[in-house]
């Protein structure tokens, strides 16, 4: 019942706080009195901000949401292929890209240095969900396409070892060999869009692959949910991401599957669009 509140003034802040119109991306971190903006900006909060405001299009209708979803998207796409498909993440106030960041503290968890592996598959997911929702202004697949075979030929058992390095450096070598559970979770998801979206066998391929590899080193059969950090020898850490913090990832990698590239999860899961996934 409140809901619809609810939403109208998380959007209401999110417009006057965060949205910047100029540049058609977000800032990315305000203090608690909304009086002093960082002067970082990051493709982790825009990246995420592009869920949020797929979300908002399919429950409001509003196609404003989804056009600005989509030149935030573009902007990424940009990015990545004058960088060769590994994303660069970090800028300063004026979106001026700052590709050493944290290359003295290069696990950092929020602000690794280098390229994630992970978001390279998460973005190319996002941008089919664009795609299928109808955002224009890129040519959606060959670059979702581009982004995960860069991710999965630079991430993928790179030192010799199954599973995905946490970053790489610009040339593509690994920096943290370190295996997280939300890595290869997303290459899940990633594998299995792009399955649904072209029907290529190699996509299929690589999502068994992947699940197989999950039950055998990240799932916790013992104690349940995922390892969320492995070392490189696949063997539980918490050098990074102690504990496990979080499981939304996993919980998409069995849902994506099962439903269409749009309405958004949320939105196909209270609609009923669940079906039997042509890769099980």
């Amino acid at each position: 019942r409140d809901a619809p509140a609810l939403l109208t003034e998380a959007t209401g802040v999110f417009e006057r706080r965060f949205w910047d119109e100029a540049s058609g991306r977000v800032v990315d971190t305000w203090d608690r009195s909304f009086t002093s903006l960082d002067p970082y900006r990051g493709l982790n909060a825009a990246m995420h901000t592009v869920e949020a405001f797929l979300a908002v299009a399919d429950v409001t209708g509003q196609r404003l949401w989804l056009e600005r979803a989509g030149r935030i998207a573009a902007f990424a796409v940009a990015a990545a292929a004058g960088n060769q498909w590994r994303l660069p993440e970090h800028y300063d106030s004026t979106w001026q890209v700052e590709l050493e960041l944290n290359a003295d503290r290069p696990d950092d968890p929020f602000k690794p240095y280098g390229a994630t592996i992970g978001h390279g598959l998460e973005w190319a997911r996002l941008l089919l969900h664009l795609e299928a929702a109808g955002a224009v202004g890129v040519d959606w697949l060959p670059a979702a396409v581009a982004l995960f075979d860069r991710a999965v030929a630079d991430g993928w058992a790179a030192d010799g070892a199954e599973g995905f390095v946490y970053t790489t450096d610009w040339s593509g070598r690994p920096v943290v060999r370190d295996r997280m559970h939300w890595v290869v979770a997303e290459a899940i998801g990633a594998a299995a869009a792009l399955h649904q979206r072209t029907g290529e066998a190699r996509f299929a391929e690589r999502y068994a692959q992947w699940w197989d590899y999950a039950h055998r080193h990240v799932i916790d059969h013992e104690y349940g949910s995922w390892h969320h950090q492995l070392d490189p020898a696949n063997q539980p850490s918490g050098t990074v991401w102690p504990g496990k913090a979080d499981l939304y990832h996993a919980v998409q990698a069995t849902l994506i599957p099962l439903l269409p590239l749009a309405p958004t999860l949320a939105t196909s899961l209270a609609r009923g669009l669940v079906s039997r996934s042509p890769l099980a």
